[in-house]
């Protein structure tokens, strides 16, 4: 399971762990003795439960070394291949930026901790002084003077988005510190977390560069395509042995793994793992009807909106979205009655204040709560100090639940637990862009078991779900996984 510990504060998580009990195991059919066969497809006759690592190997003399996809069969035996996601992208046994030794997480949270004072500009009040103290943002007001703190040689002007950002962090940072505290303590206690990590050290923490076909660049280009005519076209492709789609088929209608087994597609060369029990939709936000075509209603729907920011902007990463744009996002017509609605938020209190106040109400969803998912290092260290003024350890959920039918809503939270305030999700974050963690298991005691469940702005997929996006396959791309054996 991807839940390690579970204490009232919340969970520790572990990513890896889930990716790799997905299913993601191969075997092939009988080969005649002695030979050697390289193919792509991909079935499974048992889940796969990956534990352990360790390579898979193949003399020369054999023939060609197999590559990321390839399955071997060897003396009229059915060959067995096992994928797991590389774990270096989880090797983060450092923090980011080191905080002070009186700040580390197991030294307790401090009494006092004057983090930061600041000159700021204001419209009334010529001058504001803040300070953290007993975990508490405290504000004094200067009217028309001028006020010089010797703390610090530079001035720090702060804008209403970043004082609102800490006030924000003043009512949360004690719940944070302590839940986040708790979990580690378990961790470590259970061997989950290491304080000593030098066995990890030897590492390179290397991301692959451009790898993949260009998903959201297909997108676009899917827009050229010729029409699809909607009433004779099928509302689901279904994948077989075939492992090559066309790339109009890919982008026009949801593709679904039905089987028990892992699939790879090939798509425009490029080969993608494809989980069992899975389902998605390649496009962007202008092609969401194969979606509704599809015909099925969530209980479940997490959302995570290419959010638009400075860095955004300055990095060109990744397209983002306005909110009227996200606004657009046709959620009530996708959601059953009592849908639990989750939304992944930055730091932004713009952003949050947009979701509760006015995307959750356009939808017709009622605000129950927001989590907190926090990153720490193997050695159970925030990545990022939790007072940090540019980026925190810690990212915002905010979950509700679709208002209709109070009958329907009623039979369908039965034997479910009420949605609680401030959980914490604790879990050593991926080192690659934007991979969130896992919420199947941290939600499962508030949803019935085997309901709907869509991710959408997805990068990957999930067995039980069906997600969308217009880089939904990105990290699904071979190369992101190791062979691991062939049995």
């Amino acid at each position: 399971m991807s839940v390690v510990h579970r204490l009232t504060a919340g969970w520790l998580v572990d990513h890896l762990s889930f990716i790799n009990q997905c299913g993601y195991e191969i075997c092939d059919s009988f080969a005649y003795p002695g030979s050697v066969t390289l193919n792509t497809s991909v079935t499974s006759t048992r889940d796969c439960h990956a534990t352990s690592t360790f390579a898979a190997t193949s003399s020369s003399r054999d023939g060609p070394i197999p590559g990321p996809g390839d399955v071997i069969e060897r003396e009229g035996k059915p060959a067995k291949t096992r994928y797991v996601f590389r774990e270096e992208f989880f090797d983060v046994s450092k923090p980011h930026i080191a905080a002070a030794p009186e700040e580390q997480l197991w030294q307790g949270c401090p009494e006092v901790n004057l983090t930061e004072e600041l000159i700021c500009n204001s419209g009334m009040f010529d001058y504001l002084f803040f300070s953290f103290h007993h975990g508490v943002i405290w504000i004094f007001f200067f009217p028309h003077c001028s006020l010089i703190l010797q703390k610090r040689k530079r001035k720090c002007v702060f804008n209403q988005g970043e004082l609102d950002a800490l006030e924000y962090h003043s009512k949360v940072r004690k719940l944070i510190w302590e839940g986040t505290l708790h979990l580690v303590q378990e961790g470590l206690k259970s061997g989950f977390l290491h304080r000593t990590t030098t066995e990890l050290s030897c590492r390179k923490n290397v991301v692959p560069g451009h790898i993949g076909c260009g998903l959201a660049e297909l997108c676009e280009m899917a827009k050229q395509f010729p029409a699809v005519n909607e009433s004779g076209h099928q509302a689901a492709h279904v994948l077989d042995d075939e492992t090559s789609i066309p790339e109009q088929d890919l982008l026009s209608c949801v593709t679904e793994n039905s089987s028990n087994c892992a699939k790879i597609v090939v798509l425009m060369g490029q080969k993608y793992l494809v989980p069992p029990k899975s389902s998605f939709l390649l496009s962007d936000i202008s092609c969401l009807q194969p979606l509704l075509n599809y015909k099925k209603k969530y209980d479940v729907i997490v959302i995570d909106p290419p959010w638009e920011n400075k860095s955004v902007k300055r990095s060109n990463r990744y397209s983002y979205l306005s909110s009227w744009q996200i606004k657009q996002i046709p959620v009530p017509a996708l959601a059953a009655p009592n849908c639990l609605v989750v939304t992944w938020v930055t730091n932004r209190q713009k952003h949050l204040r947009f979701v509760k106040d006015e995307l959750y109400p356009h939808w017709s969803v009622k605000t129950l709560a927001e989590w907190h998912w926090v990153k720490v290092t193997r050695a159970g260290e925030f990545v990022l100090p939790l007072d940090s003024l540019h980026k925190k350890p810690y990212e915002v959920l905010v979950l509700g639940r679709v208002q209709g039918n109070i009958k329907e809503a009623l039979r369908k939270s039965e034997d479910v637990l009420p949605i609680p305030e401030h959980k914490l999700i604790v879990s050593i974050p991926c080192s690659l862009h934007s991979h969130k963690p896992p919420l199947t298991a941290v939600l499962a005691e508030f949803i019935k078991p085997d309901v709907e469940r869509l991710e959408l702005f997805a990068r990957n997929l999930q067995p039980g779900w069906t997600s969308w996006g217009n880089e939904v396959l990105k990290f699904q791309h071979i190369e992101y996984f190791t062979l691991l054996q062939n049995e």
